[in-house]
């Protein structure tokens, strides 16, 4: 054998020792994700350090430093949330490369994202450190179904009579959501999200789906949609109902606009090719997965055991009606779901109060209306052009006003002191006036950070600046309850609506409607108060994602200490040094874990693990706060370079080859002159 030959074959081994040792560094470690399990199951709420009872089995494969996390602030900012989708193409026009060809579009259009948040607390920053990636398995449904579906529409359009005042019939959503509930049932055990797309070919008439009973009349508008958000993680967009638009009236932003300029009438203007249809369709998967599936973050939302909601009915004292104001209809929306674990994480309790407060007895009440009313001017042609002063009321002035007289609010309420949990206190002012009384002339009910503010006047309705399918949308002034589901919900557990999204491109938030119908407390085209499973998911996850971005933030901040101090292997020794490689790689464990678990739904074993590398954390910080106090200051002394000959012979031969140059410079430069 050569020697070349022997010298490769001693190079291939080296690297395949290399490769070997970074792969056994790497690997999970066996026994780790069971023996946590099984802490989980013994301590639920992570009281105690599951540190101290790791055997030594698992201790020692720990004190190996991982190649892949290891403990820079880089590696706690790459934690990535993957967002699993299940699209359905249900309908007999949509072939076999279909899948693959909007999985591909979506693909493209979407990257890892981060989570944003719309009114952050204290810092400047909209977004938080955790990013958020889809992940989308598109297939064709069964024929069974795109036939269940289409006859059961069929059959309800050939039976009910054309509509007078519409060009579209009104067909009851549940005629399509019963089945296609039946077809979501056979997906268990649910591991993702499910998008149904429905294009079941021509229909007898015209439709589009009602959601509450009843028909619009010239003082009612009932807005008619093509989509459903369900209870449990499913939502179908039927592509041949409409064409449905709703949005402002006249201007503004969030409009759907009309004919084929939007995915939901895709199929309603001219032709088009297989490939532009999917283009629609993707860009209709990204609208749903940014504002529904991975909505932006009202307020950042810490984890409280005890949740208390305030109801402070301010009223003019007479016999105030309960129409439009059922308080046990708002308490039970939240109530049922609460029991049915679909909105509280492990250990919390929610309970609502309700107060009566009369305004003859209340004078901070009037001063806080009186200081917040103010007026406005609007152009009205009768016979001529008119100008016509309306009043409402500055929400953020009322605000104010409470905030600085507070202990007035609640002395006058008999507001008791809660010393534990988050109390969020709803004000709901019942004014007897007989004008219509809006806040920021549009509202009915405003959330903030630490309150709701609703009022309601005598007035019955007044015709809003929006409209859907060609009619004016009537405001039903008296009617809190829905607006104020959602108020609660963006304060308590910072739900945004379902028109609101952030965007970093523009630095503010976006408007946009196409979601804002069906089932959604939010939005002025709604009608219904129950919760879909978007609010309940968004309402878990919120505390969560808040939970762990605090976490990161703080491991962040112990790491730049270490980093200060010269890193981690000079300011620990070794014994230390060890336990917090230890420490370090549970730690990053656990945070991985309490991703997986979050992708998979399970929001309890998520809300565990980040309980739990809360004794990591601190036993890190415990570490680096003693390893700093034992430091000293000592001198260091270092030993003069040797003078460096060549650089100065170098410099000085330049030097004088400089001036000699100079001085001669009259022989070197002289000028020759002609000779005649």
């Amino acid at each position: 054998m050569t020697p070349a030959a022997v010298v490769v074959r001693l190079l291939l081994l080296y690297q395949l020792c290399i490769a070997a040792t970074t792969t056994t560094a790497a690997a999970p470690i066996i026994g780790l994700d069971s023996f946590l399990t099984q802490q989980f199951r013994k301590d639920p709420q992570a009281a105690n350090d599951s540190f101290t009872s790791l055997p030594s089995s698992l201790k020692t494969p720990l004190a190996h430093p991982s190649p892949t996390h290891p403990p820079l602030p880089s590696s706690l900012l790459s934690l990535d949330l993957p967002v699993p989708i299940t699209l359905h193409l249900v309908g007999p026009t949509f072939t076999s490369s279909a899948p693959s060809l909007i999985s591909s579009f979506v693909t493209s259009a979407l990257s890892s994202d981060l989570f944003h948040v719309i009114t952050p607390f204290s810092s400047a920053e909209h977004h938080l450190s955790i990013s958020h990636s889809l992940h989308l398995s598109a297939s064709l449904s069964s024929p069974s179904l795109s036939t269940s579906l289409s006859s059961a529409l069929n059959s309800h359009l050939t039976s009910s009579p054309s509509p007078l005042r519409s060009p579209l019939s009104s067909v009851p959503y549940s005629v399509i959501d019963q089945i296609i509930q039946q077809e979501f049932e056979k997906e268990k055990p649910i591991n993702s999200f499910h998008i149904y797309i429905l294009h079941l070919g021509s229909q007898p008439k015209p439709y589009a789906y009602s959601y509450t009973h009843g028909d619009s009349s010239p003082g009612f508008t009932k807005c008619l949609g093509s989509i459903w958000t369900g209870k449990d993680r499913y939502l179908w967009i039927d592509l041949g109902a409409g064409p449905v638009d709703y949005g402002p009236a006249l201007s503004g932003d969030g409009v759907l606009p009309k004919g084929e300029f939007h995915p939901f009438a895709a199929l309603h203007g001219r032709p088009k090719s297989q490939k532009a249809l999917l283009s629609d369709l993707a860009s209709l998967v990204w609208s749903a997965y940014q504002v529904l599936l991975v909505p932006s973050l009202r307020i950042p939302v810490p984890f409280e055991n005890k949740l208390i909601v305030e109801f402070i009915h301010i009223h003019g004292g007479g016999s105030s009606s309960s129409l439009g104001l059922d308080w046990k209809s708002i308490e039970s929306n939240f109530m049922n779901e609460a029991n049915d674990n679909g909105l509280l994480l492990r250990d919390q309790n929610l309970s609502f109060n309700k107060y009566e407060v009369k305004l003859s007895e209340c004078s901070i009440c009037s001063f806080a209306i009186a200081r917040a009313t103010t007026s406005y001017t609007s152009r009205y042609l009768f016979d001529n052009y008119t100008l016509i002063v309306s009043e409402y009321l500055d929400s953020k002035r009322l605000h104010q006003t409470i905030l600085e007289s507070v202990d007035e609010f609640r002395r006058v309420a008999q507001l008791p002191e809660e010393e534990f949990g988050r109390v969020l206190p709803v004000y709901v002012f019942d004014l007897d006036v007989n004008t219509i009384l809006l806040l920021d002339r549009y509202h009915q009910s405003v959330a903030f950070k630490d309150m709701v503010i609703a009022v309601r006047t005598k007035s019955t309705q007044t015709v809003s600046d929006y409209s859907c399918n060609g009619h004016h949308v009537f405001t039903q002034a008296r009617e809190l309850e829905r607006p104020l589901v959602g108020s609660i919900l963006q304060s308590m557990w910072g739900v945004s609506p379902t028109h609101l999204v952030w965007s970093p491109r523009h630095n503010s938030s976006l408007v946009d409607y196409t979601w804002s119908i069906g089932q959604t407390p939010f939005g002025p085209f709604s009608e219904i108060s129950s919760l879909s499973f978007v609010q309940k998911d968004a309402a878990r996850r919120n505390v969560l994602l808040t939970t762990l971005n605090y976490t990161i933030t703080s491991g962040i901040d112990v790491l730049d200490s270490i980093a200060a101090h010269g890193g981690d292997r000079k300011l620990l020794k070794h014994t230390r040094h060890t336990e917090f490689v230890q420490r370090w790689n549970l730690f990053r464990y656990k945070l991985d874990r309490s991703i997986s678990a979050m992708s998979h739904f399970d929001y309890e074993m998520a809300l565990y693990y980040l309980r739990s590398s809360d004794h990591d954390l601190y036993a890190i910080h415990n570490l680096v706060y003693q390893a700093s106090q034992e430091l000293e200051a000592s001198l260091v002394c270092f030993k003069d370079p040797p003078f460096p000959w060549t650089s100065f012979l170098l410099s000085a031969g330049i030097l004088f080859a400089f001036f000699f140059a100079y001085a001669k410079r009259d022989k070197l430069f002289q000028n020759k002159r002609k000779q005649f």
